[in-house]
């Protein structure tokens, strides 16, 4: 059987491009050399396409420097990847895309959307559920719709902060102190605070404008952090959970990647019948936002234990070492080589029942 071609794509604009690379790499040294011919390609934090080298150049940074240049074609069912070298380009045949692209520009639509276009099957949600999976404040619409608990939250917009007492006071009538607040399309904990006050709110909102146009203030769950990882197309199934126990207040975006302390436990002791409370919401709320091959859909459990509490989703969650979704499957015994094959037979699966 002959071998297909595989572009997988990292970096990105957003402010996830660095976890990106990492989390490319895992992906890269999973899959399966024997069935398929690996493409790397990078996106700089300023949008340019470039063809990777090698793993190597991305561990010591030096693809940035590459003088190929790629672009996406989007002519519908031509699959083509057209590569620049001076004046000079030639095309090249993607059978299947993997865009290990975490946050805005990557998991959020917009690729999916290209890749729509071009008629090139590909890992992961498509464009309706990247979408409103990045998103947080259009997910709580949706999870409201099916009535599983979620923290009190109040939307702002950017343009809303000229009046700044106005929507404070708004945020004050609504939610209690401590909140947080989040941009609402930002991911890995980017621009994300907790305020305990007036002042802290205000400088919070201004922190999270800078990052998103829409802002996202939450009711603060005390609780312990508990998150799933979901997997399939039309029937997904839920892995056992994790918990999370951050180094910091909450898991920001430096005690995640940058705080040894930090740590994450795979099938933790819960009260009860939670585990599987958790499961079975995972896999609602996996399919109520539209989602396909991949997400981890993240929880609270209250102090008590008593209640569970949904928190938000990831539809392409990280690949790094210290990642929960590779973590929870592989405790499930899917290593991460069969975890990536899996979802690269979900991503064409997806085209194919798209095709009928």
């Amino acid at each position: 059987m002959d071998k297909q071609t595989i572009a997988i794509i990292m970096g990105g604009r957003s402010s996830e491009h660095e976890v990106s690379l990492v989390s490319a790499s895992t992906v890269a040294q999973n899959v399966d050399p024997d069935k398929y011919d690996i493409v790397l390609i990078g996106i700089t934090k300023e949008g340019d396409w470039k063809l990777i080298p090698s793993l190597e150049s991305v561990a010591d940074g030096s693809w940035l420097e590459s003088q190929t240049d790629v672009i996406l074609s989007p002519e519908t069912g031509k699959g083509d990847l057209i590569i620049f070298k001076g004046e000079d380009f030639h095309k090249k045949h993607i059978d299947v895309v993997f865009p290990v692209l975490h946050g805005m520009y990557g998991e959020d639509g917009t690729i999916q959307g290209l890749f729509e276009m071009a008629g090139i099957p590909y890992v992961g949600c498509g464009v309706l559920a990247s979408a409103c999976s990045m998103d947080k404040f259009y997910t709580k619409i949706i999870v409201n719709s099916i009535g599983i608990r979620q923290a009190g939250f109040v939307g702002v917009h950017r343009r809303d902060l000229k009046d700044m007492n106005q929507v404070l006071a708004r945020v004050e009538a609504e939610i209690p102190y401590p909140v947080f607040v989040k941009p609402s399309k930002a991911g890995s904990s980017q621009g994300v605070s907790k305020a305990e006050n007036r002042q802290e709110l205000e400088e919070a909102l201004r922190l999270a404008a800078k990052h998103d146009s829409k802002i996202l203030v939450e009711e603060t769950i005390v609780g312990r952090e508990i998150e799933c990882a979901v997997l399939g197309n039309d029937q997904p199934i839920a892995s056992g959970v994790g918990e999370i126990l951050a180094a910091d207040t909450f898991y920001s975006y430096e005690a995640k990647y940058n705080n040894a302390d930090s740590k994450t436990i795979v099938d933790p002791e819960l009260p009860e019948g939670k585990a599987e409370e958790i499961r079975k919401a995972a896999v609602e709320i996996f399919k109520a936002l539209d989602c396909s091959g991949l997400s981890r859909v993240d929880f609270f459990l209250t102090k008590d234990g008593d209640q569970v509490v949904f928190n938000e989703i990831n539809t392409l969650p990280g690949f790094t070492a210290i990642s929960m979704y590779p973590m929870l499957w592989e405790a499930r015994g899917l290593d991460k080589k069969e975890l990536i094959q899996k979802l690269i037979d979900l991503g064409m699966k997806r085209y194919d029942d798209c095709q009928d």
